[in-house]
């Protein structure tokens, strides 16, 4: 991903108004963020500890989306999987992040949801820059490569659940 701006991303956001997008905390360590790591930039408010934001690359344009979070109750052993890039983690390590639709849907109150590792790393965590607070990832048969085009896929397609 390419390094972004404040006012690129205040720009992109597609299931918010301008005067929400103008008003949303953007991150202040834009220029230490690892763009080359990143297939979206991912960050929590620190104002409003139930939002979160991402802002990603898509057909040549920038698509930012606000979502809300609630910590994921799932799983026997307490354990959760991303649902972009397949890491397993402890409790509280996943949320399901919720985003308004776009245009008219979102208006009537319809959102789409989706189960996220809670500090958004998920690129990070499929190039092994981060590792897991469980310490490991499940090992693949998939190069570092199709498991970052996997992870884009379904981010993609939950962004194209925003429109339908």
């Amino acid at each position: 991903m390419k390094s972004l701006t404040e006012q690129d991303i205040r720009n992109s956001f597609v299931n918010c108004s301008k005067g929400e997008a103008k008003r949303l905390a953007v991150p202040r360590d834009l220029d230490e963020r690892p763009w080359d790591d990143l297939d979206f930039l991912g960050w929590r408010d620190p104002g409003a500890p139930d939002r979160s934001y991402v802002v990603t690359e898509r057909d040549d344009r920038l698509v930012g989306v606000t979502l809300r979070f609630q910590a994921a109750q799932r799983g026997f052993l307490h354990r959760s999987m991303c649902s972009v890039c397949l890491t397993t983690h402890p409790r509280g390590g996943v949320t399901l992040m919720t985003a308004r639709k776009a245009g008219p849907a979102g208006r009537e109150g319809n959102s789409v949801g989706l189960y996220m590792c809670t500090d958004l790393a998920c690129s990070l965590y499929v190039r092994g820059r981060k590792v897991p607070e469980s310490g490991i990832r499940i090992e693949e048969s998939l190069s570092v490569a199709e498991q970052i085009d996997r992870a884009r896929g379904h981010l993609h397609a939950f962004l194209d659940r925003l429109y339908t």
